[in-house]
């Protein structure tokens, strides 16, 4: 029996037969490795590349040039018009069948009422368009007049079971006459010839002259009001072209209406010349004199009201204000140390300076000051309390420590005063300690005289405040260690 060797496929290129180990693959046939190249550039080829057509390799670009569509919108980009076909790369039949003439496509009739409704055709999924519950193909859906190509938003259905632009709808099917042209105003009247159609006729009615029952229509002029024009005012219905000030005849809405004593409706300027206060402090600015709107009778029948002095209404003993004694009311009164005051008697004692809750200082003499002159009288004396470092003595007497002069002019109460002098102790100048209050030029080292605050403070034993050194000096531990290093011998 004769031996038949394996018949190896043939490379559709070189015809040669293409063995395992250089074969490559495209369109079901196998190829050369040096046959796998475009038919027109050359160039190589792979998989991400290849595009076979007829028996030929192609890549992407020269398979576009030779077979892909030419023209408007299939260039490099959107817009771009390409009509490369690849004439210099020597391709000759893109351009003769570029030049012969495109078969008519052959449309199968659908049954009566079940195709499209312009060709009749039937309409498949992938082309149709829908219009009045109908498929229609892509290349029929256009205006019945001007061929414009349309989608869902510019279709209009018309009467006539055909599909129009906008533009064409209006002409033919739309309202004709003035306000329905081009512009507001214009008058539009195309399609309108030989008497085909009319102009829609608007008659405007004044309904001001149809009068309604007493008391139910508009106030001003008595007509009845429709639910298209009405406006709305305490209760009652207007006219939107009678809803207007009854002085100046300006046009009005919710925000500028003011509805007047007389049952009428006023802008606010209006209102406010015949209805408003009028007088001193009632015009455009604080301390001018407003009279607009009235007559000489008018002025002198109702003068300006003065507001009394209240303090000359004398209070109880004791409830009053506690600079003048007058009664107090809620509109004026200002708080000091649980007393009430009249604004204008809440300033300084000394200065007569205005306070408010912030500059006031209650002071022991049951007044109040400002703090400059409250500091004059009642704060501490002597070196570092004046503008520091200046030395401030207002008596003109030498300054003495808590025991020629203090705070006050009698002793506190034993265990309620300062425990270094004995006196009352005020807000202004309390220092704390242990739960006991100091004056503050007392809040000092009871050996050296050091001036103390929070940070340098120490409560000794012997019921004294002290300075740190002074403090472990006096009750610190002694001996080898506690001295000024480690092993120092401190016995002070």
């Amino acid at each position: 029996m004769p031996f038949k060797p394996v018949e190896h496929p043939k490379c559709p290129k070189c015809q040669k037969s293409v063995y395992a180990a250089e074969e490559r693959v495209a369109g079901g046939l196998k190829w050369h490795k040096g046959c796998f190249k475009c038919g027109l550039c050359n160039k190589m080829l792979d998989s991400t590349n290849c595009t076979e057509h007829e028996g030929e390799l192609f890549c992407k670009m020269c398979h576009a040039r030779k077979y892909g569509p030419k023209g408007y919108g299939f260039g490099g980009g959107a817009g771009c018009l390409s009509m490369d076909k690849g004439e210099h790369l020597g391709n000759t039949e893109a351009s003769s069948r570029a030049n012969s003439a495109m078969e008519p496509r052959a449309i199968a009739k659908a049954p009566e009422g079940e195709g499209c409704p312009r060709c009749g055709g039937f309409v498949y999924a992938a082309e149709q368009m829908l219009a009045r519950g109908r498929g229609w193909h892509r290349n029929c859906f256009k205006c019945n007049e001007c061929n414009k190509r349309l989608d869902s938003v510019n279709c209009c259905e018309g009467p006539d079971k055909e599909i129009y632009c906008k533009v064409c709808y209006g002409k033919n099917f739309g309202p004709k006459g003035y306000g329905y042209g081009q512009g507001g105003g214009a008058l539009q009247s195309d399609g309108v010839a030989n008497g085909e159609s009319h102009a829609p006729r608007t008659t405007v009615i004044d309904t001001a002259i149809i009068q309604a029952p007493k008391g139910q229509g508009c106030p001003r002029c008595g007509g009845v009001v429709y639910a298209a024009e009405q406006v709305l005012a305490k209760g009652s219905m207007w006219h939107r072209k009678c809803f207007k000030c009854k002085d100046c005849h300006k046009t009005l809405d919710s925000i500028l209406a003011c509805d007047g004593p007389d049952k009428d409706v006023y802008c606010k300027t209006c209102y406010g010349k015949k209805y408003g206060p009028h007088g001193y402090g009632f015009a455009c600015g604080s301390g001018f004199l407003q009279t607009d709107g009235l007559t000489e009778e008018e002025i002198s029948a109702s003068r300006p009201y003065y507001n009394p002095d209240t303090t000359a209404i004398k209070a109880p003993a004791g409830q009053g204000c506690p600079r003048c004694g007058g009664m107090v009311y809620a509109a004026e009164q200002q708080l000091a140390k649980g007393t009430m005051w009249h604004k204008k008697c809440f300033n300084c004692a000394e200065c007569h300076r205005p306070l408010d809750s912030v500059l006031a200082c209650d002071g022991p003499d049951r007044e109040i000051h400002c703090r400059a002159c409250y500091g004059k009288h009642f704060g501490p004396k002597g070196f570092g309390y004046g503008h520091a470092p200046t030395l401030v003595c207002a008596d003109g007497e030498a300054p003495a420590r808590c025991q020629g002069r203090s705070m006050g002019t009698t002793k506190a109460p034993e265990g309620k005063g300062c425990p270094r002098c004995g006196f009352a102790v005020f807000a202004a100048e309390q220092m704390i300690s242990k739960g006991k209050i100091w004056h503050r030029h007392c809040f000092h080292c009871s050996e050296c005289n050091r001036s103390l605050d929070s940070t340098t403070l120490n409560d000794a034993p012997d019921g004294d405040i002290y300075c740190k050194s002074c403090y472990g000096r006096k009750f610190g531990p002694k001996g080898v260690g506690y001295g000024m290093g480690a092993g120092t011998l401190t016995m002070a």
